[in-house]
């Protein structure tokens, strides 16, 4: 890495400008070293190659790095056979240019250098901004043509190379060292150091939009399906004021954006319908269709299942415009109409939460059927129960298994479900349950990793102790199937096959916190910016669970072995089983004990 400045103490640390290998981190006691072919090889701690300059037999003999950092490498001619210019990363140095084909890239935060979803790159002489979506999203154009900024403390610009139309050189007019940088959060910024103090002087993206556009044009600002007003994030709410077709993630964070209440589903297309939301736009306009009315609009985006939103441009006229289709919903923005040139207006599908009632003409008659109908209903259903339970009566002692098909079967009755898996499925995925795919286990039954068929690596929970785990079975399927929250493992389904009982979660690439803090060198430690990030995921994990659910939920097992980490070692809760569900308005719980329940880890 290369940092700059001149002073620098535990407020004002050094800067990283550059990484040889950004995506590939070392442990501690790697190695830097020439090799006698003339590559430059970093080696990790285990001796494997982390990243090298490829310079094998171009008579490499020294290294050094200029003032702009460049790093640099000579051969015997003293002419540069390698500089770290060529090979950008979130950075743009003065002196340094971008070329068609090379990327700026964001990291995925302050703290962690692996890739994020912003890029910015270069076509016919003009920079483009990106999200990473399917395909990609332009979120911003940088310049046209020669560019120029300038600010009281200096001044930048961006030109054309004259020997080459698919380059564009970053210079600096000011004497204080000045870098461009693309930050996590997608602003494109000039940052200057003066006198060893990093300050930002000018946010390029923003330079082109009005007052009240600035704080809102970003894909992320509100999180998907957010909608950002003049900076303040809240979530589309249906043409008749129902707020219910959507919640927020996090009611403390409305930035981290929206869920749907109830999923989009393609099997039920009848049931789908346009939330309108006037002078509302996306950051991203591409027009699928032209000259259009908004009507066409709406039924292009109804009768293609993939169309979550479609957003409709026009003038003075409704009747004649265009219409765009994201491919994936980030961050709206609410607009002013005397602030832009077009009139915008933007309708979201979502699922129908329940039928329409019916008409005024036929309520009395329907009134009369539900009411025989729900005498009828009320009648089988006590048959089927006394049934159930004379049936109970006879098996429980003698034929265990058939009581267990039988609960099996009523798992269909049961609302908000997730996926329902099949044994055999689960049992290709994970290799027959090999026991060298084993994760782990606990007190219920094993964990295997498995892949499914689409190519989805997945953790799948076998609970071998039947009779002790069919409350703890039900209670995880029926509270995670319909929770969801960033620091909280994902149920992706279950299977309940005759006396199969699996659950399947989200595969955590990290494995669990227990492997990271016991039997493990002083070299291999976690950071402490991590442990605190841990830290900071499990609070929050814990605070949705006991506070802000409909139904507190108590997790009565907080150990290093249910919590586990994916590849950015975000922390995420594991182990619902376990889980106690409260009214609110209670304030005490009693509960069975077993296993570890109510146990937290003194770590």
């Amino acid at each position: 890495m290369a940092t700059v400045g001149s002073t620098f103490t535990t407020e004002n640390p050094p800067k990283i400008i550059w990484s040889a290998n950004r995506f590939n981190p070392i442990k501690r006691n790697a190695t830097l070293q020439f090799t006698s072919e003339g590559d430059l090889v970093l080696r990790d701690v285990d001796g494997t190659v982390a990243w090298s300059t490829n310079t094998s037999g171009k008579s490499l003999i020294g290294m050094s790095i200029n003032l702009a950092g460049n790093l640099m490498l000579y051969d015997s001619n003293n002419s540069i056979i390698w500089q770290s210019f060529d090979h950008p990363t979130n950075t743009w140095l003065p002196g340094q240019q971008l070329s068609s084909g090379q990327r700026l890239i964001a990291s995925a935060s302050t703290t962690y250098w692996t890739a994020g979803p912003f890029s910015l790159s270069l076509s016919n002489r003009d920079l483009y901004a990106f999200i990473e979506a399917t395909p990609p999203q332009l979120y911003g154009h940088v310049f046209h043509g020669d560019h120029r900024s300038r600010f009281k403390s200096g001044s930048f610009f961006l030109t054309s190379n004259k020997s080459n139309s698919d380059t564009v050189l970053y210079e600096s007019e000011t004497s204080n060292f000045q870098y461009l940088k693309l930050d996590p959060d997608g602003h494109f910024r000039v940052y200057q150091w003066v006198e060893g103090v990093e300050g930002v002087v000018d946010d390029i993206l923003t330079g082109n939009l009005g007052d009240n556009l600035i704080d809102c044009a970003y894909p992320l600002r509100c999180g998907n399906y957010g909608i950002c007003s003049d900076g303040q994030c809240t979530c589309p709410i249906g043409n008749d004021g129902d707020p219910n077709y959507f919640r927020q993630l996090d009611f403390r964070q409305p930035s981290l954006g929206c869920v749907e209440a109830t999923q989009l589903s393609c099997q039920s297309p009848d049931r789908h319908l346009l939330l309108e939301l006037d002078n509302v736009t996306y950051f991203e306009f591409v027009p699928i269709l032209a000259y259009t009315d908004v009507q066409s609009c709406k039924d292009a985006c109804l009768t293609n299942c993939s169309c979550r939103a479609t957003v409709y441009r026009h003038n003075s006229s409704m009747s004649m415009g265009e219409c765009s289709m994201p491919s994936k919903i980030y961050s709206l923005m609410n607009i002013q109409k005397q602030a832009v040139s077009y009139n915008y207006v933007t309708f979201i599908k979502v699922q129908k939460q329940s039928a329409s009632p019916p008409t005024s003409s036929k309520r009395k008659s329907n009134l009369i059927s539900l009411t025989v109908g729900a005498f009828l209903a009320a009648i089988v259903v006590l048959a089927f129960l006394i049934f159930l339970y004379v049936r109970f009566k006879r098996h429980v002692l003698e034929d265990r298994p058939n009581e267990d098909g039988e609960w099996e079967n009523s798992l269909v009755l049961l609302p908000d479900l997730p996926k329902r898996f099949s044994y055999e499925d689960l049992k290709s995925a994970t290799q027959n349950f090999d026991v060298n795919k084993r994760l782990g286990g606990g007190g219920f039954g094993s964990v295997f990793g498995g892949t499914l068929s689409d190519g989805t690596r997945v953790a799948v929970k076998r609970l071998d102790r039947l009779g002790q785990g069919r409350k703890e079975f039900l209670a995880e399927v029926q509270t995670m199937g319909n929770i969801h929250h960033i620091n909280l493992v994902k149920l992706l389904g279950f299977c309940a096959e005759r006396l199969h009982r699996l659950l399947v979660y989200e595969y955590m690439s990290c494995g669990s916190l227990d492997k990271w803090i016991f039997h493990r060198t002083s070299e291999d430690a976690l950071e402490w910016t991590i442990r605190k990030k841990i830290i900071l995921n499990i609070a929050k994990g814990l605070a949705y669970l006991h506070e802000e659910c409909k139904s507190r939920i108590i997790h009565l097992d907080i150990k290093p072995q249910n919590i586990l980490l994916d590849e950015n070692f975000n922390a995420k809760l594991s182990d619902f089983g376990l889980a106690k569900l409260m009214d609110r308005d209670q304030s005490q719980v009693m509960t069975q004990m077993r296993g570890t329940l109510g146990y937290l880890a003194p770590e």
